[in-house]
Formats: structure tokens, C-alpha cells, sequence
């Protein structure tokens, strides 16, 4: 991925916390939880075509959208790939990265210039190192939304799959 990756000024802190509020993975930290973790916290920007990190890929980091879109492609069976969502303002991809250090399971481009927020695993171990009562609500929130994906993707399984007899 081509980006420019900077870390929050002062000035970009107060930007970097209201991005985070609107995130559903930190729905449940205060504002000075969210002001700490503004401080592990990376900004990238990205340009339509550009890829954030492709299927198979080791993986490091989470992003969330701070603005743009981002298409989210898979490989088919048959060789080729397939947009299965578009990622906007507030939405997050690469969570499972932060836990495991499996590949990446899809490939992330930009539809649109995008302004991502990442936070590597590094940072998020020192986080939960540092301020265990944040990284375990971060972890619980990661555990929600991983739990709501793969609820979502049962439920879409099961309508492509023959019923009993």
C-alpha cells in the first residue's frame, strides 16, 4: 500500500477522538479511554485503486474508516475475486489481526480517497500491557462485532444450502 502514515499531532487528537466515537467497536470506552487510545492510534491516507492490504497477506493492524469507501474483494474458487462489501465513514476491517496471525482473509482496495485509522498489534498489546481496562472493552467489542459477522454469515449460509427432508 502506497500511503502516507503519520502520527496524530495534538491538533489531530481531538479530530482522531470524535473519529473514534463514531466507531461501534468503541462504543463503550469514555472519552478519556478514547483520548488514550487516540495516542496508539495511526492515520493513513489511501487513493481510489490503491490497496490496503490483500487476501493472504500476514496482518498487523485494523483500519476503520474515517472517510471514503473501501471495497472488500474475495477469491473465488474459479481464480478470480469478487467485491463482497463496501466499507464507509465508521465501519472497521482487519480485526481478527489483532488477535491471530493468520493471513488476511480478503483483499482491501480503495473505491474512493479514504482517510483510514489503523492500530497495529504492537500498539494494541501495549495498550492492554498499559491500560487493561480499555483493551479488555476493546476486546469485547472486537468479540461483538466478530460474533455479528459471523451470525450475518450463517444466516446467508444456510439460505444457499439444501433444506432437510
Amino acid at each position: 500500500m502506497a500511503e502516507t502514515e503519520k502520527k496524530p499531532s495534538r491538533k489531530m487528537l481531538t479530530a482522531v477522538v470524535d473519529s473514534l466515537c463514531n466507531i461501534p467497536l468503541f462504543d463503550r470506552l469514555n472519552g478519556e479511554e478514547l483520548s488514550v487510545l487516540a495516542k496508539y492510534v495511526n492515520v493513513i491516507e489511501v487513493n481510489p485503486g490503491e490497496y490496503v492490504f490483500k487476501e493472504g497477506d500476514r496482518g498487523d493492524y485494523i483500519c476503520f474508516v474515517e472517510n471514503g469507501s473501501l471495497d472488500v474483494m474475495k477469491r473465488s474458487s474459479a481464480g478470480g475475486s469478487a467485491i463482497i462489501a463496501t466499507l464507509t465513514k465508521g465501519r472497521s476491517i482487519g480485526e481478527m489481526s489483532v488477535i491471530d496471525n493468520f493471513p488476511r482473509s480478503a483483499t482491501i482496495r480503495a473505491r474512493t480517497r479514504a482517510t483510514l485509522l489503523t492500530l497495529t498489534q504492537s500498539r494494541f498489546d501495549l495498550i492492554l500491557e498499559q491500560y487493561p481496562t480499555i483493551g479488555v472493552k476493546i476486546l469485547k467489542g472486537i468479540s461483538r462485532l466478530l460474533s455479528q459477522n459471523l451470525r450475518r454469515t450463517s444466516s446467508q449460509l444456510a439460505d444457499y444450502i439444501l433444506p432437510l427432508a
